[in-house]
């Protein structure tokens, strides 16, 4: 039997590179399929929400294989698939899907029905979405393969780009669907919470939307300089109580048309210092806001956080000033992205070059066995995006 090896958690701030079982044509519960593909991983990226379980802020068990976002390649299929082929080079929203329940075919894939016993929606390599094995690694498996995977319509002019269709995964379409159920449009102005990889996503996305000025804050010198360079008027959280000041000091007016939190659970530096992080960034974003704007939120949030510092905060409740968004007739939107919604589209303005996502994230290839160092490196808030090559093809394009 072939040979495979993947990220592994082992533990809050450990994770390692060990051999892990070659994908086989069965779901979580030892069912066998044969609707899904097994994919050779071209690249596979590390992600903020991979951060939390690594960091041991959710109930993520030792020995969970990491990785949600996957391009790769075809090299066996079920002989169910029809429409794709061995060859075929895909890129794999993080959403596993059935494709086939009321959620897939309103194609909210984000919450699908039937590919998780616990709870609506699947991933893989996360905890609590349907026990689907992760991507970082040499091989995996994708079941459900003709509703979930995208193919790639010129394999060259793909891999030529790779290093930006790999944001197609999740990154850009959670910074698109932010922006986008935020209300951002023609003219809007908008503040983004948070200059990390989504949070510089949902920037070029509300640009290509139409913004006319896009603010993005956090407090990391680092990712604020990135973010200046690519064009975005910044803010600093850690210099001014009030965010509403700055944000005045830019637009002349302390508010924005739409907002986005791109942080999610684990935030810091918004709100007062009494206030649990994840709640003030939510109640400042309701500060900020114009009259009957919105504000997406596609940055995580988790039904349990053992490593919050109060009671409420461990179960997932958080003291959310709703009353102050209700009188400002504002509107939320919450939950992961439904990536089918938005990726061919956003593949199309890569490949005709309206989208130059990979120097907008400062996408950075390291090997598999580089994993760790990448972690380690990511947690401390360097202006990168990380970018797992598994087989050495990523590199062969630079």
């Amino acid at each position: 039997m072939a040979s495979n090896r993947g990220v592994v958690y082992l533990g809050p701030g450990k994770v390692e590179v060990q051999s892990i079982d070659y994908p086989k044509f069965q779901n979580p519960q030892g069912k066998d399929i044969e609707h899904g593909v097994i994919l050779k991983i071209v690249s596979t990226n590390i992600c903020g929400s991979d951060q939390h379980m690594v960091r041991g802020r959710t109930t993520a068990p030792k020995g969970i294989v990491l990785g949600h976002e996957i391009t790769g390649e075809i090299i066996e299929k079920g002989k169910d698939v029809e429409y794709l082929n061995i060859g075929d080079l895909v890129s794999v929203p993080f959403n596993v899907a059935c494709g086939r329940c009321r959620a897939c075919r309103e194609r909210n894939t984000g919450v699908c029905l039937n590919v998780n016993p616990q709870q609506p929606g699947g991933a893989y390599g996360y905890v609590d979405m349907g026990g689907w094995i992760g991507g970082q690694a040499e091989y995996v498996l994708v079941p459900y393969a003709d509703f979930n995977l995208l193919k790639f319509p010129d394999k060259d002019q793909a891999l030529a780009k790779i290093k930006d269709l790999t944001m197609l995964s999740d990154i850009l379409p959670t910074g698109f669907h932010g922006a986008r159920s935020a209300g951002v449009d023609v003219g809007s102005t908008v503040y983004i919470a948070g200059a990390g990889p989504v949070g510089l996503a949902a920037a070029a996305s509300a640009y290509i939307l139409g913004a006319a000025v896009v603010i993005v804050g956090d407090n990391k010198k680092e990712r604020l300089d990135h973010a200046k360079k690519m064009g975005y008027e910044t803010v600093d959280i850690s210099k001014h109580d009030r965010l509403g000041e700055q944000i005045a000091e830019i637009l002349g007016v302390p508010e924005v048309d739409a907002a986005v939190d791109a942080v999610g659970f684990e935030a810091s530096g918004h709100g007062t210092k009494n206030e649990p992080a994840p709640a003030s960034v939510l109640n400042e974003l309701m500060e900020i806001t114009a009259v009957a704007g919105g504000l997406g939120i596609p940055g995580l949030y988790v039904v349990e956080d053992p490593g919050a510092e109060n009671e409420d905060s461990k179960k997932g409740i958080l003291k959310i000033r709703l009353g102050k968004g209700w009188s400002k007739s504002l509107h939320f939107h919450t939950g992961q992205a439904p990536v089918l919604q938005y990726n061919r589209m956003l593949m199309q303005a890569i490949l005709h070059d309206r989208l130059p996502i990979a120097k907008i994230v400062n996408a950075t290839v390291i090997k598999l066995d580089e994993a760790s160092e990448g972690y380690k490196q990511f947690d401390s808030g360097v202006a990168k995006k990380f970018i797992l090559d598994p087989h050495g093809l990523v590199a062969k394009t630079a």
